[in-house]
């Protein structure tokens, strides 16, 4: 049930202009306008919908590697958020043609309607070249003013990531209680097991969200777990007037080390032993809570097929979008150990507290499209909930 754009539209000129002056001619596929953003790629070959409308997006432009994209078009139901966060993207062709039965419209007007800039005819693998030499880059994006060095002087004054608290900024304004689970799977798919109804003593989890994905909601609750989710700014003196079993700290755009307010909250809450799972933003607000630190890495990691090597050999295939890493040397007084390693370049993927039923990844098992390997985790999370209440008895 593919749609085509108008053959009859004309292309529309668009830019690409980076701080350092570099420029990129291409043709307007989205909305019209002017935006500047942080611009960082990302290499998976399909998910350019959930990379959209994913909040940890929220103030960057993203690069798609793959050369084609927009084949499968936009099934509205496949949405992570309300809206799109991601300012623009950037391809180096797009499909005009949705060939997918679900389809509700194409990419094109997919980003037109949600406002989004979008721009194709883009050398997108000198682009990433750059990207992986100088970093994750400014840039401006534009189908009104063609002045390349004008563009670059708006790149550069606009204000990096670091330091920047978008986690409030992207969360929700009121609790709000979560059921749905994952959709029915073929038989013998691992996610089919998992889509279970709630018996009626399920563990009851908050959820912070900081820019939480509606999958990794759905994974708790196919998990076996009933949920509310809480905005950023909840204190832990309301999260415990819910009376929780467990803890989840979500995935998030932005500076971790800037998210002060949650910091003391959550710490005052896995203090009192709350088993407590986090992911992606909320493994790094965890490795604050404990006294370590974060940084800013060069380029990130941005894709649906890093691996990661826990501890004991196993290797996962992953989905990644981060920005930020923890520290590795910061955790030495932390009462944090490192389970995962990133098996690209060996940054942490994954830490445990050593007495605290405390755990966290910087990777996506919710990955969605992509690999489910990693999928266990949530099942590790309400089984460490469950023990815990057994403990107590």
């Amino acid at each position: 049930m593919g749609s085509d754009l108008p053959a009859s539209a004309a292309p529309r000129p668009a830019i690409l202009v980076l701080e350092d002056g570099s420029s990129f001619p291409g043709f307007s596929v989205g909305a019209e306008g002017e935006r500047a953003f942080e611009l960082v790629f990302n290499t998976a070959m399909t998910g350019y919908q959930e990379i959209l409308t994913d909040p940890s997006y929220a103030g960057q432009g993203v690069v798609m590697t793959y050369p084609q994209i927009g084949n499968y078009g936009i099934a509205l139901a496949d949405d992570e958020s309300d809206r799109c966060w991601a300012e623009a993207l950037i391809m180096r062709q797009l499909a005009p043609r949705a060939s997918n039965w679900r389809a509700d419209m194409t990419l094109g007007e997919y980003l037109v309607q949600r406002e989004v800039l979008g721009i194709e005819g883009v050398d997108t693998r000198e682009l990433t070249l750059m990207l992986r030499e100088h970093g994750a880059l400014r840039a401006v994006l534009s189908t009104e003013r063609f002045d390349v060095d004008a563009l670059a002087e708006a790149a550069r004054q606009h204000p990096s990531l670091e330091g920047m608290d978008l986690a409030s900024q992207v969360s929700c304004s009121a609790p709000y209680n979560w059921e749905e689970p994952l959709p029915p799977a073929p038989e013998g798919n691992h996610a089919s097991t998992m889509a279970k109804p709630l018996p009626a003593d399920a563990p009851h989890v908050v959820c912070y969200d900081f820019g939480v994905k509606r999958n990794i909601l759905r994974c708790l609750v196919s998990s076996g777990m009933r949920l509310t989710v809480v905005p950023a700014q909840t204190s832990a003196e309301a999260v415990m007037e819910l009376k929780p079993d467990g803890l989840f700290l979500s995935n998030g755009p932005g500076d971790p080390a800037a998210v002060t307010g949650a910091h003391a909250e959550v710490r005052k809450l896995v203090e009192q032993g709350l088993p407590t799972f986090g992911i992606c933003l909320g493994h790094q607000i965890l490795a604050h809570v404990f006294g370590a630190g974060t940084y800013k890495m060069k380029f990130g990691h941005h894709g649906a097929n890093h691996p990661v090597v826990e501890t004991d050999g196993r290797i996962d295939i992953s989905s990644q979008n981060h920005g930020f890493a923890v520290d590795a040397d910061s955790l030495a007084e932390s009462g944090l150990r490192i389970t995962h390693r990133n098996g690209n370049d060996g940054t942490v993927a994954g830490m445990e507290h050593e007495s605290l039923p405390v755990f966290s990844v910087q990777y996506h098992p919710e990955a969605a499209p992509g690999p489910h390997d990693p999928q266990h985790l949530f099942e590790r999370f309400r089984a460490w909930i469950v023990s815990g209440r057994a403990a107590t008895v």
